[in-house]
């Protein structure tokens, strides 16, 4: 079982069928990062050139032959960010910064023998984010961050690849809060479904005996 197949659909989260305020029975304070901006924005970087670190296995023979660069997980860090609000915009401010991402590298040396390497790519972002004004739990800019690069050369003289890139970021200006929100109490937990591919389920389906009329 689980909640997308469990029968007791009033104690599961899924969408709303008929009157919300149904079943609701207690105002809960959830501890929660509450996010008070966002935005994404999603470019293709041409000539993208990946510093090689950390190549594994270390007896890999140059030249190598580009296979792809993803980012590790989703997290990214920013840098020399700078918050400045703007007087014409009430509760805004210009936010900029850098976001470093992560990636591995996927290739093959010389003699066709896979291998990987860590690398970043950093971006700049210049943008306008709604922000909180000050109170003594502070807020933060985080970002959320995606590259994907499939097409890159390698360049022997420094060891590097140079790529075309597709990269996503999202900004966030988060904090931590204690939320006050409408509940319709603790949640059912189903028990686990176990996998089971029943490769016997069709034989034990049959009948013990011919039914009627199939002597």
């Amino acid at each position: 079982m689980s909640f997308c197949n469990n029968c007791k659909s009033d104690r599961i989260p899924g969408g709303l069928k008929g009157n919300a305020m149904n079943g609701l029975c207690e105002k809960a304070c959830l501890q929660v990062d509450k996010v008070f901006d966002a935005c994404i924005r999603q470019e293709q970087l041409d000539n993208q050139v990946l510093t090689l670190s950390n190549i594994t296995p270390s007896t890999l023979t140059p030249p190598y032959t580009f296979i792809s660069a993803q980012s590790v997980g989703a997290a990214a860090q920013v840098t020399d960010l700078t918050v400045t609000p703007l007087a014409d915009m009430p509760g805004c401010s210009r936010v900029s910064c850098n976001v470093i991402i992560p990636v591995t590298v996927t290739f093959v040396d010389a003699n066709g023998v896979r291998g990987t390497a860590d690398s970043t790519v950093v971006v700049s972002r210049d943008v306008v984010l709604r922000v909180p004004a000050p109170s003594l739990i502070p807020y933060s800019i985080q970002a959320t961050a995606s590259v994907v690069a499939n097409i890159g050369v390698y360049n022997a003289e420094n060891n590097t690849f140079t790529v075309t890139a597709c990269v996503t970021v999202i900004l966030k200006v988060v904090m931590p809060v204690h939320l006050l929100v409408p509940t319709y109490g603790y949640c059912y937990i189903p028990p686990c479904q176990e996998y089971n591919q029943q490769e016997c389920a069709g034989v034990f389906e049959l009948p013990l005996y011919p039914q009627d009329g199939q002597l």
